[in-house]
């Protein structure tokens, strides 16, 4: 029965992928180069430190990686406090209460920094729902690596196999299954690049779920 559900944030609570994309453009466009539609594709689910990191060893880019990033976020942030059409992923507020209402924990688990998640959570009062929030930024490897979803699991109050894990991204599908865990794979409009293939249960829609289809998987 599962007991602990484990969200990742981007694309599955709120869609703040516009945004990061718009402030990577312009910041790719500042820097010189020009990133494909496919090569972007591949970064979901990354960290910004990866990102930027493999965008340096592509384009051989001279400029300092913790350089590159404090830039992006500045971009991001500043787009993130001027967008007013931000709202969560439709249906997943009512599932994230519902699931609280029965009792089931809540954790987040998502490649985002420390502040953009303290953004998002505050902006849209998230933080009386979830136990813990955890960030990619804290480890040295991105999902498809596994370790953000061992490290959140070890917080769960339950073994492995009561915990599942929602994802919306191919490498943190993959990050998921390899950490042990069930995956409801989320596909959503923003997701059709994305591989879900990997995911133990597939939904279009956050209306397909609430606490008695979770807690049965």
């Amino acid at each position: 029965m599962i007991k602990t559900v484990i969200f990742d944030m981007d694309g599955v609570i709120v869609d703040t992928e516009p945004v990061h994309k718009y402030a990577y453009y312009l910041h790719f466009e500042e820097l010189g180069i020009e990133v494909s539609e496919e090569l972007y594709a591949s970064f979901t689910g990354n960290s910004t430190r990866n990102v930027f990191q493999k965008i340096k060893e592509t384009f051989q880019l001279p400029h300092n990686v913790e350089d590159l990033i404090v830039r992006k976020r500045f971009l991001f942030n500043e787009a993130f406090d001027l967008k007013e059409d931000l709202f969560l992923i439709e249906g997943v507020e009512e599932l994230i209460k519902d699931l609280f209402a029965n009792d089931i924990q809540l954790i987040l688990a998502s490649s985002a920094s420390k502040g953009t998640i303290k953004r998002v959570f505050n902006r849209f009062e998230l933080n009386p729902y979830f136990t813990n929030t955890v960030s990619g930024e804290d480890f040295p490897k991105s999902k498809p690596h596994p370790a953000i979803f061992i490290h959140a699991a070890g917080l769960s109050h339950f073994d492995n196999e009561n915990c599942i894990v929602i994802e919306d991204s191919t490498n943190g599908v993959t990050a998921a299954k390899a950490a042990g865990l069930k995956c409801i794979g989320y596909s959503s409009k923003n997701s059709k690049l994305q591989d879900l293939s990997q995911a133990d249960y597939l939904v279009e829609d956050f209306k397909q779920l609430n606490f008695d289809s979770i807690s049965k998987m």
